[in-house]
Order: C-alpha cells, then structure tokens, then sequence
C-alpha cells in the first residue's frame, strides 16, 4: 500500500532540496571567493615583491639578520598558476603576513633606523597604496560578513575607512605576535653577566626593532574615537616595547603611548593607570635620542590622568624624576630644549603646588638664561612668565635673584640675535612681578634704575604701560 505524499511531505522535500542548493552555491561563492582573494592578495604583492628586489640593502655592519629577506618571506610565494585548493585559514596567513610587511614597508617613511632607512620612499608609498586597496577589496565584493571581529571589540566602523576597519580587524592578530616578537630579546632576570649581550645571543634584536616599528604603524593607523576600545590591546604590547633594553623598541612604544593618550578618553585607561605612570618614571633616565619622546610621553599621560588632582603623588614623583636627571646634565642642549618646550601642561596641571619645586627649578632656570642658544633663553624666559602667573611667586626668596638675572639678561641681549625677542619676554616677566610682589619688587629693582643700559625699563613700569604689556 502506498502511503499518500501529505503536503508537509513535499514541504519538506522542498526545503532538502532548497537547502543542498544554497549549501553548493554557499561553497563554491567560498572556492570563488578564496580563488578571488589570493588572486588580489599576489596582484597587490608582485609589485612590492618586485621592488624589493630591485632595492639595493647592504645590512648593517655586524648584523646577523637580514631585514629585506625577512620582509620578502611575509609576501605570499610566488606561483605562476593559481592554487585551486587554497584554503581559507591559508588565505588568513597570507593576509597576515602581507599586511606586516606593508606596516614594516609603511613605518620606514619617518624612521630614522639603519635598519629601515634603505627602504626607497616610493617602495614605502607603494606599501600604503596596496594594504589600502586591500582593506577595501576585504570589506568589499571580496569577504563580506568577515569583520563580526569588528563588532566583538566594540568599536563602532559605521563612520571609519575600511582601511581603519581593516586595521582594527587585524590588531587581534598582529599585536600579540608583535609582543611577542619584542619580548624574546628582552632581558631576561636569569642572565648573567652582560644582560643586553645574552638578550642579543637569543634572538637578534632587529626583530624587536622592525616588530616595534609594526606595532607603532598599526596603532598611529587607528584613532578617536575608535582607539579607546582597543586599550586592552594596545598598552601590553607598547608596554612591552617600554621595558625593552633597545632605545629604538623603546622609542616606537613611547610614540605609541603619546597617539594613544591623545586619542582616548582617561577612563578607557582603566586599570594601567598606574602601571603606565610607573613605566614613564623608569624611563626617564632614557638616552638622548629618545629623551623628547619619553618627556612627552609622560607629560601628556600624568596631566591626562592626573589633571583633577594637582597634588597627585605621581606629578610630584615625575618632576622630581625629570630634575634630577636635568640636574645631573644642565648643559645638555638638547634635552634642556625638550623639557623647557614640552614642560608647560605640567606646570599648568601642578599650579600653586609649583611653590614646592622653587629650590630645584630656580636654579636650573637662573643657570639656562646666559647659555649661549637663543632658543634655550626665549623657552626659560617663557616658562618663568608661566610659573610666576601659576603662583605669584609668593613666599620665596627668589624674587630678588630673579630681577637681578633679568636685568643681566636684558643687558646680555644687545649681542644676541633674538635681542628684541628677548627683551620682550624680559620686559613682561618684570612687569609682571612688579604687579605681584609691589614693593619687594621696587627693592629689587632699585639698584638698576640708574643703570644706564636699563634706564628704558624705567616707565614701563607704571601705571597703564605696565598692563599693556602683560597683555
């Protein structure tokens, strides 16, 4: 007896045959689109590949790495036919990897590293261009559905370029591999003897260099207000960088940090807060040619996430740690310049709290204003403007040394070639301390009044002359 087709029956046959379909069309729009994607991924690659190898690279002396194979072998190899059997996961790697290559590529434009400095602008130009062009073929026709990642971090891309969502796509992958990459020359607590030559002998530490490098391009790539969301991810690994032995790991870590604290809200730094802080005090005593990152870095992060609290132990900690190491070098230009140009957001957060630090700044600033660099006298002469409005100078003994420096600074500037300038910036400090301490600064000022070079000065000083000018 044949049982009769109920009409659930043919639904269900229906639907069986139906869902074969779409599981067939399904693979093969994957066969298609893996097919599709190496295709892009080897069209985008042969021409850095190209130029590559056409690029003239003689390593370093004493290197024991080569930079330029290392980015050839992140380029998908080269194969004159197709793969028809690619996969997926294979076509992820490649993905990867290439876009590694591009950052290391990318980055070079403003290295100032031997190890990266060989890479032609064009070849750098070129880097960008490609991993653009991939970011939208990623987020276009190409892998649609595939940036779910995206929306897991919690980072809103209904207004970012896909280059920004390809970015953001990526950093699960990229940064723990960087980290890593820049933790295996790190000094390690059980070596003995010359730390930074056991580091060394593990594994070179071009690696860390070129991996920091990554790491600062693929950061500076993302900003407000995206970034914030991606903390987690970010301050381990510029951490990383930071307790790096080399100046140029550190140096990338620390202009990661300045991006970030730019481009977060105080709160997204959650509980490294005070990791972060303690970090920028180690590193401090830094080497010249990172001294203006590590100044700026710290300055932007304590006043960020400090800045409702002048008396915060870490501004204390911070300047104390940025004047001993000014104390201990007084007459190094270069990092006097830095901390007078990068100071003044410190001052501002600390106020009236500078009063503390008087016995310490003062005699810096009274040894920098006769150096003989213009610059170094215009940013002390600026800053002592700022520290006077900050405090009004009140309870310290300072105010008669300090008359008694500008008067000679005033005098000084007829040899010099900012002489206008300088006395500009003199002529508003005096004022201004004429308007502060009143008869103290008349004392002071008392026995210059007949000196011959100053006798200008003299009716700058009263009544509505002296208000213009502190305007």
């Amino acid at each position: 007896m044949i049982r009769r087709r109920s009409f659930q029956d043919v639904i269900n046959d229906v639907a069986y045959v139906f869902d074969i379909r779409l599981l067939s069309i399904r693979a093969c729009e994957l066969l298609l689109s893996s097919r599709t994607e190496s295709e892009m991924l080897e069209s985008l690659s042969e021409p850095i590949r190209q130029s590559l190898s056409k690029t003239q690279y003689n390593p370093p002396e004493g290197a024991n790495v080569s930079i330029k194979s290392m980015l050839q072998s992140l380029l998908p190899h080269e194969d004159p036919l197709p793969n028809p059997n690619i996969s997926k996961d294979e076509i992820h790697t490649e993905i990867k990897h290439f876009s590694l290559c591009c950052a290391a590529l990318a980055s070079s434009e403003a290295s100032t590293s031997e190890l990266l400095t060989w890479i032609p602008e064009e070849l750098s130009v070129a880097a960008v261009s490609a991993f653009r062009e991939l970011s939208i073929a990623f987020f276009g026709s190409l892998s649609v559905g595939q940036s779910a990642r995206i929306g897991e971090l919690g980072v809103d891309y209904s207004l970012m370029s896909d280059e920004k969502k390809f970015v953001v796509e990526l950093m699960p992958e990229v940064l723990p591999s960087l980290k890593a990459s820049i933790k295996e020359s790190s000094i390690d607590n059980a070596d003995d003897g010359d730390e930074v030559s056991a580091a060394s002998a593990r594994v070179p530490v071009a690696y860390a260099i070129v991996a920091a490098y990554q790491f600062r391009w693929f950061v500076t790539q993302v900003d407000y207000p995206h970034l914030g969301k991606l903390c987690s991810l970010v301050i381990p690994c510029a951490l990383t960088a930071l307790d790096h032995w080399s100046p140029e790991v550190k140096g990338q870590g620390m202009i990661s940090f300045i991006h970030l604290a730019k481009n977060v809200n105080t709160t997204e730094l959650g509980w490294y807060e005070d990791v972060i802080l303690d970090t920028c005090c180690q590193n401090i005593a830094s080497t010249d040619e990172i001294w203006h990152h590590v100044v700026e870095m710290s300055i932007i992060l304590v006043t960020c996430t400090q800045r409702s609290n002048p008396r915060s132990p870490w501004f204390e900690r911070m300047l104390n740690e940025m004047l001993s190491h000014l104390e201990r070098q007084p007459r190094n230009k270069d990092r006097r310049i830095a901390w007078l140009d990068l100071i003044e957001p410190l001052f501002n957060g600390v106020g009236l709290v500078l009063l503390a630090h008087f016995r310490r700044i003062f005699p810096l600033f009274f040894q920098w204003m006769h150096v003989d660099d213009d610059q170094t006298v215009l940013l002390v002469l600026k800053r002592v403007h700022t520290v006077i409005k900050l405090t009004w100078i009140r309870n310290t003994p300072y105010v008669e040394r300090l008359v008694d420096e500008l008067a000679i600074i005033y005098k000084e500037a007829a040899l010099r070639r900012a002489r206008e300038e300088i006395r500009t910036h003199v002529l508003q400090i005096l004022t201004l301390l004429q308007q502060c301490k009143g008869l103290q600064f008349e004392a002071a000022w008392d026995k210059h009044k007949d000196d011959p070079n100053l006798i200008t000065l003299g009716p700058s000083f009263n009544g509505r002359d002296a208000a213009t000018i502190v305007q």
